[in-house]
Order: C-alpha cells, then sequence, then structure tokens
C-alpha cells in the first residue's frame, strides 16, 4: 500500500502502517518468504518493523484492515466501548477482481501462497486507494 501511496503522489496526505494483532512478532522485519515474493512479483523490499495493535491506533487512523475474520474478530474486541467498530473493515472488502473473503495464512502453502497473498493484496491495495480518493 506505501508504494501505491508513494507512486500515486500521496505520502503527504494519506499515512499507511501495518500492526498485529498478537505481541509475538514485535520488531520482527517482515518474513523473508514474503518479502521475497514482493521483490519477485512487484520488484521493491518490503519495509518496517512488527508492532502490535493498540487502542490509540483507533485515534490515530480513519480505517483500520483486518486480514481475516480472526484479526477483525480481535480489533473489535479491543474496542470495548464499540466506538470505533465503524472504522475497522476486511482488507479483501476492497478487491475487485479476487472473490476471496479473507486473505489467507500463506505460511504454509510454500511459495505459492505468497504469490497468491501478494496478488490479493495488490488487488485490494488497489481498491483501497481508489476508495480512500473519493473521501
Amino acid at each position: 500500500m506505501n508504494h501505491l501511496i508513494n507512486e500515486n503522489g500521496l505520502s503527504h496526505s494519506i499515512v499507511c502502517d501495518s500492526a498485529g494483532t498478537s505481541s509475538y512478532h514485535i520488531g520482527s522485519a517482515p518474513d523473508r518468504r514474503m518479502s521475497a515474493a514482493a521483490f519477485s512479483k512487484l520488484g521493491f523490499k518490503l519495509q518496517g518493523r512488527a508492532r502490535q495493535f493498540s487502542v490509540s491506533d483507533f485515534e490515530d487512523f480513519d480505517l483500520i484492515l483486518a486480514m481475516d475474520k480472526d484479526n477483525y474478530a480481535d480489533i473489535l474486541a479491543v474496542d470495548t466501548s464499540s466506538k470505533y467498530h465503524h472504522k475497522v473493515k476486511l482488507m479483501c472488502d476492497f478487491c475487485s477482481r479476487h472473490t476471496l473473503k479473507e486473505v489467507p495464512d500463506p505460511y504454509y502453502g510454500g511459495a505459492e501462497g505468497f504469490n497468491q497473498v501478494i496478488d490479493l493484496l495488490v488487488d485490494a491495495c488497489e481498491g483501497l486507494l481508489k476508495h480512500v480518493n473519493t473521501y
């Protein structure tokens, strides 16, 4: 998503960040297999370090995206007042070419699993960019 934001000259107006719902990868770089798939398919290296989703993210971001229904439920559980539920969506809601409703876990599908996730996320990110440009 950050690549698309930069490519479209929108980095001055759109902030995109990533966070997980569990704590076991905090501080880790992107998975080497996902990085390899992104570089192979898209030609760029994934950057960043893992952090855990926090309550302040509800205030800091206009939209919170979950990759699957379990993470969606975990995010909603952090919002005990239900004040921010309207900000939480599934990533695949923005897909136009793929029909999957959740991003599958690529970790047990070999290289093809990572390639499938890259294709799915490119579709979702392109749709998301169109969506945020309508605000």
